[in-house]
């Protein structure tokens, strides 16, 4: 009985509780560069969010500098989303992997690495937000508002 009561703490200490990630821990997981059409785009740490899922699952977003790309990509292609679990975007299904991502023209669009959209949703605007910021994630009941400035798309796991 004791053995089986350890094997439970142990089983439950390492489940995760959701939650949106620390500063420390976007420092571990985000990654200094993103490839994305063929080049290599620096990662923007203080324009970085995520979260964990009780899973352990973690997703994150941040922004990167497209400096380096063409004006027409530069205007799409706004940051990195990386996700280990699937995910409902705006009300549609995107599979665990790595993307591209940019709140264009009235759409948040998320791309493969080759630049090809997988995913356009009408994003939505915070007129309410008092200190918009370039990005940051917010919990929204059981998912997660993802912002740029005012706009911002909801991300469901």
């Amino acid at each position: 009985m004791a053995v089986l009561a350890v094997l439970l703490a142990s089983a439950l200490a390492q489940k995760a509780t959701p939650h949106l990630l620390s500063t420390d821990e976007l420092k571990k997981a985000v990654p200094a560069e993103f490839y994305f059409l063929g080049q290599k785009a620096p990662t923007q740490m203080r324009n970085a969010a995520g979260f964990q899922l009780a899973n352990g699952k973690i997703t994150l977003a941040a922004l990167v500098d497209s400096s380096g790309y063409s004006s027409d990509v530069q205007q799409k292609y706004q940051g990195l989303l990386i996700t280990e679990s699937k995910l409902s975007i705006g009300g549609s299904d995107l599979p665990a992997g790595e993307y591209g991502f940019g709140f264009t023209g009235d759409k948040f669009v998320v791309m493969n690495v080759a630049n090809e959209d997988l995913l356009s949703s009408a994003y939505q605007t915070d007129a309410e937000l008092k200190r918009p910021v370039p990005l940051k994630m917010v919990e929204d009941g059981g998912g997660y508002k993802l912002y740029a400035g005012r706009k911002w798309i909801a991300i469901r796991p």
